[in-house]
C-alpha cells in the first residue's frame, strides 16, 4: 500500500512541474527509491518556509534561485552523493560535515587526490549575508558558481578533465545512468535533464536552506528592539561581551585602545554575524601549506555557531585552520602585525599601525561567552539537512 502511495505522490508532484511534462516513475523506481534513499516523498521537509526573524534582512539569493522544497531535496541528495567525485570517496558532506555546523573537523580536508589548500569553511547561514561571492578568496561570483568548483577541481573531487581527469560531461552520464537522478531532476525541475546549471541550482538551494536561528542571541535579540541593548536572558558577563564586541575601539595615535569595545561586528556584521563585503584580509596571511603568505583570503563565514553552546569549536579556525582555540583567535587581533600584508583592512590599522586592543582578561572572557551564546541546536540533529541515503 505504502509503495502504491509513493507512486502516486510522486506522480502528483510531477504533473505540477514547470512546464507541465509528466515522466512517468515505475512502481519498481520507487522501491529502488526507498531502498537508497530515506527520503519520505508523501511529505517532503521544508526547504522553502522556514522561519527566520524578522531581524534578519540580509540575504544573498540569487534572482531566480529561490529555495523550493523539490530542488533543495535534489540538492541534499547531491550534496551527500559520492558519486560526484572521481573515484566515488568524497561528497561535499565529506568536507562539510553537520556535526561541525557544516565545516570541518581538519585543518585541511582529503580530496580525492591530496588534500585542500585551505580549511573547509562553514556553510551555516551561508544565505544570510550581503556578501555574494564565495570561497576565501571570493573567486566565486555566487553560490551557484561555488557549488560545482570544486567538483571540478583535481584535488578536491577530481572531475577536472585536465591532466587525465574525468570531466563533467562524465559525471552528468554517470547521473544519468542511475535510476533516481533522472526523476529527482524531473520533480525538481519538471524534466529529467540534467546539466551543470540544474546542479548548481539545486545545490545551492540546499546549502541556503541550511539556517540556525534558535540560539540564546535570538532569544534574547527577541526580547529587545536593537542589537546594542542588554538583553534580559544574558548573564552580565555575556552583555560586556555583547558590548564589547558591538562597539568600535577608540585608539590613540599610536593604534593603542584606549576606550569603547574592540570592534568586531565592524567586519561581522550583526545580526546575522555575517562579513561585511567591503572587508579585506584580515591579517592571518599564513598558507596550509607552508608555501607563503596568502593575502588574497577577505572572506569569512557567518560567525553563528562558530562553536557550540558549550564552547567546543566546530572545527578549526581561520582559512588555515590556525587553531580550534578562540584565545588565540583573539589573540590575534589584539595585536596586528603588518608585516609583509598589502591587502590589511584599514579598520586593523587605525592611524597606518597595527591595531592594539590591549584586551584584560576579564574582556577577553566577556567576548568568549558572547560568541557562545550565538550557538543553536537544531543545526546538529535536523534530519532535513542529514545525509539521505540509507547506507
Amino acid at each position: 500500500m505504502r509503495t502504491v502511495l509513493l507512486l502516486i505522490i510522486c506522480l502528483c508532484l510531477l504533473s505540477c512541474s514547470n512546464d507541465d511534462n509528466l515522466v512517468s516513475i515505475t512502481e519498481n523506481d520507487v522501491l529502488n527509491f526507498s531502498d537508497i534513499l530515506s527520503i519520505d516523498f508523501e511529505n517532503l521537509p521544508n526547504y522553502s518556509n522556514q522561519v527566520i526573524p524578522s531581524y534578519i534582512t540580509k540575504d544573498n539569493t540569487t534572482f531566480g534561485s529561490n529555495i523550493t522544497d523539490e530542488a533543495a531535496t535534489l540538492g541534499r541528495v547531491l550534496f551527500y552523493d559520492k558519486q560526484l567525485s572521481s573515484n566515488n570517496t568524497v561528497s561535499c558532506a565529506s568536507c562539510h560535515k553537520q556535526e561541525f555546523a557544516f565545516s570541518d573537523n581538519l585543518q585541511v580536508s582529503n580530496g580525492v587526490n591530496g588534500v585542500t589548500g585551505r580549511h573547509s569553511m562553514r556553510l551555516v547561514n551561508a544565505r544570510f549575508s550581503d556578501e555574494t561571492r564565495f570561497f576565501w578568496d571570493e573567486r566565486a561570483e555566487t553560490l551557484e558558481v561555488q557549488s560545482t568548483m570544486p567538483i571540478q577541481d583535481h584535488v578536491e573531487m577530481g572531475f577536472s578533465g585536465e591532466n587525465g581527469d574525468l570531466n563533467f560531461g562524465d559525471l552528468i552520464s554517470r547521473l544519468e545512468s542511475t535510476n533516481y537522478y533522472p526523476a529527482l531532476f524531473n520533480l525538481a525541475f519538471g524534466d529529467t535533464t540534467i546539466s551543470e546549471d540544474k546542479i548548481q541550482l539545486a545545490l545551492a538551494q540546499f546549502i541556503r536552506s541550511i539556517q540556525s536561528f534558535d540560539s540564546r542571541f535570538d532569544e534574547g535579540r527577541s526580547l529587545v528592539n536593537n542589537n546594542g541593548t542588554p538583553f534580559p536572558n544574558y548573564t552580565q558577563q555575556e552583555n560586556l561581551g555583547k558590548q564589547l564586541f558591538m562597539q568600535a575601539p577608540v585608539f590613540n595615535n599610536q593604534s593603542q585602545r584606549i576606550d569603547g569595545g574592540i570592534g568586531c561586528a565592524g567586519c561581522h556584521q550583526a545580526p546575522e554575524f555575517s562579513i561585511d563585503p567591503n572587508s579585506l584580509n584580515n591579517g592571518v596571511i599564513g598558507s596550509a601549506d607552508n608555501s607563503g603568505a596568502d593575502v588574497l583570503v577577505t572572506r569569512s563565514p557567518s560567525l553563528r555557531d562558530v562553536v557550540k553552546s558549550n564552547g567546543t569549536a566546530n572545527g578549526q579556525f581561520m582559512h588555515i585552520g590556525v587553531s580550534s582555540n578562540l584565545v588565540t583567535v583573539l589573540n590575534h587581533y589584539d595585536n596586528i602585525n603588518l608585516a609583509g600584508n598589502n591587502n590589511l583592512d584599514p579598520r586593523l590599522r587605525p592611524n597606518g599601525i597595527g591595531q592594539q586592543l590591549n584586551l584584560t582578561q576579564d574582556e577577553r572572557d566577556a567576548v568568549i561567552a558572547f560568541i557562545q551564546t550565538l550557538a543553536g541546536s537544531d543545526i546538529y540533529t535536523n534530519n532535513k539537512w542529514s545525509n539521505p541515503f540509507n547506507d
